[in-house]
């Protein structure tokens, strides 16, 4: 589905095996503020998120910092990765997003897909996202984005029998911290919410946006998927 470079400078492409995003059909939404901010559980199985971790690897991430808040920033320290895949981002779409946006518009429009600019991110202990908001982004042709989406890999401790040994790959076993909190007009908090694997959390940004934070991750690696969902 996506292509990426084997080596810097060698002008050689290989092809990303992106996991296959099975359609789901009993999805449900849990709404944390109105239409603004849910959440829908196991968007991603388990063997989908261990999937798309492992392929991340394989294409390797880039450290992205920050100027920080004295230059107008805000606090970002994370492992990046960012590719432009429409039928990956079609294919995450179908599996039942489309079906979640039925029927709900925004100024006039309504929702049509997600942006192709796929971006995967990775915090280490220590590494964190500071309070910021989303902008919303004009991808031409009529379409504009209104909700960031956001799918979790890792995290959320699930329980093993005693003959279960661990591997690298059970990072949804080890991972502590790295809560996203969204925040109100005072600064209070309206919702935190924990990186399970396979989850997804979708927010409206653009002028609506709720100031929002990627908490410190004290435990394991956070591995994130990250879209937005275009309307037209």
């Amino acid at each position: 589905m996506g292509e990426r470079r084997t080596k810097e400078g060698d002008g050689k492409k290989t092809r990303t095996e992106w996991p296959t995003v099975k359609p789901k059909s009993n999805l449900s939404i849990t709404r944390l503020k109105d239409t603004d901010l849910f959440t829908v559980q196991n968007f991603f199985t388990s063997v989908e998120s261990k999937a798309f971790i492992k392929a991340a690897e394989l294409i390797g991430f880039v450290h992205q910092g920050s100027l920080g808040p004295t230059k107008g920033e805000a606090y970002r320290d994370n492992d990046r990765i960012s590719l432009n895949d429409p039928i990956l981002a079609d294919s995450i779409w179908k599996s039942g997003l489309n079906d979640l946006f039925s029927g709900l518009k925004i100024r006039g429009k309504v929702a049509v897909g997600l942006n192709p600019n796929i971006r995967f991110y990775r915090y280490k202990v220590g590494q964190r996202f500071g309070r910021h908001v989303d902008a919303s982004t004009d991808l031409g042709d009529g379409k504009r984005t209104y909700y960031t989406l956001l799918i979790y890999l890792s995290g959320g401790f699930k329980l093993k029998s005693k003959s279960h040994q661990r591997s690298p790959q059970d990072s949804s076993e080890t991972l502590g911290g790295g809560e996203t909190v969204f925040y109100d007009s005072t600064n209070d908090i309206v919702a935190e919410v924990p990186p399970t694997e396979g989850l997804a959390l979708l927010h409206v940004h653009g002028y609506n946006c709720m100031l929002h934070e990627a908490r410190n991750v004290t435990k394991g690696v956070k591995y994130v998927l990250r879209s937005d969902v275009a309307f037209a």
